[in-house]
C-alpha cells in the first residue's frame, strides 16, 4: 500500500492538460465488443480503472495492441464466454465498477452475460436496477445468486421495445443503448441519460453503424442492426480533473492554465465556480485561472445562502462536489453543499473538520461550509482516502494546509487521476509518493 506526504503551502504555477475522460474510457472500452473489427481508442488515460478493465478485455479473449501512449487498438474476434465463469473473471471483474458495462454488448452479440457484484468506491448505494430491468424488457432472463453475489443473464435474441428508465443512470444508459444497438426491432428509451460521455459512446456507435438518434436529449431511439464495424474514436478530456484543477489553483492561490479542457463540454462546471467567487478566462480552448488572494461566495437574489447540489446533465456532476466543499473551506461566505445521489459521500468532511475547517454536517447528503477567507490556514494531519473524489479533495486541503500531511489509501486516487503527483510537482506542489512501511 502506498502514501502521500504533502508538504502544503506551495503555490502552483504553469500549465496541465487534462488526461481522457475516465467514465467515457468505460463506456467506450466496454463497447470495443460488440464488433469483431478493429476499434483504435486515442486519448486514454493510464489510470488504475482503465488498466484493470483493459486487462479484463484481454482475458476475454480481446486482442489488444498498444499503438502509443495513450492510443490502443482492440479487436474482439474470438470471445471466450466460458471465461465468464471462471473464478479468475469474478476476482477482476469484482474489484471494477465499471465492468457491469461489459454485460450490454456481450448480451447483444453473444446472448449471455455473467458479472459478480461489482466494486468501487464506498460511496454509499449505487444500485444496478436500471440495468437489468432494462435488458428484462429487451427480453433478456434474468438471475441472480444472492449467495454467491453472481448475476447472469441469457436471451436467444432482443427484441426492441419502449422503456421509461426509473432513473437516470449514465452507466444503465450506456449498457442499455450497447445491448439495443444489436436487438431486432427499436427501442425508445426515456429519461435517457445524456451526459457528454454518453453523446459520444452513441456517436461512435453511429459510425460502427448503429442507429441511434436523440443524442444530446433524453429520449433515445435506436433502430437495431444486424452487425457493426470497426472505427476510431478520441476521448474528450476529463471534466473532473478539470474543475478539481480549478480548485486546486483557487484553494492553493496558484496561477494556472490548463489546456485544451473541451470547454463546450463543460457545462454548468464553470459557471458554478465563478458562483464560488473564483475567477477564470477562457483562451480559446483553455482555461486561465489568474492568481486570486481572496475569492467570495455568491449569495442567491434574496440573500440566502447559496446551495451547490448534484443533478443529472445539465446539472452539476456529483463527481465534483467534493471539490467544491473542500475549496470552499477557504472562501468568504458560506455554502451548503447537498449530494443528493450518494448517502456516504460527504463522510469525508471529518478529516476536513480535523484540519480546522468549519463544517456542519446536517445529514448523510448535506453539509454547511463556512470559510475561512484565508485567514486561517488548515492544520496538517493524517488521513485516508475513501473515494477517488473525496481523495482529491484531501490532496488539494493538504497541498494549502499548513505543515506535512500524510494521505493513506492514494490506491483509491490512482484510479481515477493519472500520475497526479508528478505533474503537480511539475508545477510547483511537494507531494511524495512513499510505501506504507517506509
Amino acid at each position: 500500500m502506498a502514501l502521500f506526504q504533502v508538504e502544503g503551502g506551495h503555490r502552483l504555477h504553469g500549465e496541465i492538460t487534462p488526461q481522457g475522460a475516465k467514465n467515457e474510457a468505460l463506456q467506450i472500452l466496454c463497447a470495443v465488443l460488440l464488433t469483431p473489427e478493429r476499434v483504435v481508442v486515442r486519448n486514454v488515460p493510464d489510470i488504475l480503472d482503465v488498466v484493470q478493465l483493459i486487462e479484463l478485455l484481454a482475458a476475454l479473449g480481446v486482442e489488444v495492441e498498444r499503438l502509443g501512449e495513450d492510443t490502443y487498438a482492440f479487436r474482439a474476434a474470438h470471445i471466450d464466454t466460458d471465461y465468464m465463469r471462471s473464478a479468475d473473471f469474478r476476482r477482476r471483474a469484482s474489484r471494477l465498477r465499471g465492468s457491469v458495462m461489459l454485460i450490454g454488448p456481450l448480451l447483444a452479440r453473444f446472448g449471455v452475460g455473467y458479472m459478480p457484484k461489482p466494486g468501487g468506491d464506498k460511496i454509499g448505494r449505487r444500485r444496478l436496477d436500471t440495468h437489468f430491468l432494462g435488458f428484462r424488457r429487451l427480453g433478456a432472463e434474468f438471475d441472480f445468486d444472492a449467495g454467491e453475489e453472481f448475476f447472469a443473464l441469457r436471451a436467444k435474441r432482443l427484441k426492441g421495445c419502449y422503456m421509461l428508465l426509473d432513473e437516470a443512470s449514465v452507466t444503465g444508459t450506456a449498457n442499455i443503448v450497447m445491448a439495443a444497438v444489436l436487438a431486432e426491432g427499436t427501442t425508445t428509451i426515456y429519461n435517457a441519460a445524456c451526459e457528454p460521455y454518453l453523446q459520444q459512446l452513441c456517436r461512435m456507435l453511429n459510425r460502427m453503424g448503429a442507429r441511434i438518434s436523440g443524442i444530446a436529449s433524453n429520449l433515445l431511439t435506436i433502430e437495431g442492426v444486424r452487425e457493426l464495424g470497426g472505427t476510431e474514436h478520441t476521448l474528450l478530456p476529463d471534466m473532473i480533473e478539470v474543475g478539481s484543477f480549478i480548485g486546486m489553483a483557487a484553494m492553493n492561490r496558484s496561477e494556472l492554465t490548463i489546456r485544451n479542457v473541451s470547454y463546450e463540454n463543460l457545462g454548468i462546471i464553470p459557471q458554478q465556480f465563478a458562483r464560488m467567487g473564483i475567477r477564470f478566462e477562457q483562451r480559446g480552448d483553455d482555461l486561465h485561472i489568474p492568481q486570486q488572494e481572496h475569492y467570495a461566495i455568491d449569495t442567491f437574489i434574496d440573500g440566502s445562502i447559496m446551495t451547490i447540489a448534484d443533478a443529472p446533465w445539465p446539472g452539476l456532476t456529483p463527481d465534483l462536489l467534493s471539490i467544491f466543499l473542500v475549496v470552499a473551506t477557504q472562501a468568504k461566505g458560506a455554502v451548503l453543499i447537498h449530494q443528493k445521489m450518494f448517502e456516504s459521500r460527504l463522510f469525508f468532511v471529518d478529516k476536513l473538520i480535523d484540519m480546522g475547517a468549519q463544517i456542519i454536517l446536517c445529514d448523510p447528503h448535506r453539509a454547511t461550509v463556512i470559510g475561512h477567507d484565508h485567514r486561517l490556514r488548515l492544520r496538517a494531519t493524517r488521513m485516508t482516502s475513501p473515494d477517488i473524489r473525496a481523495g482529491v479533495a484531501l490532496l488539494i486541503a493538504a497541498m494549502s494546509a499548513e505543515g506535512r500531511s500524510t494521505i493513506q489509501n492514494i490506491e483509491q486516487i490512482d484510479r481515477g487521476y493519472k500520475d497526479i503527483d508528478g505533474r503537480l510537482n511539475a508545477l510547483g506542489a511537494r507531494i511524495t509518493r512513499l510505501d506504507e512501511c517506509e
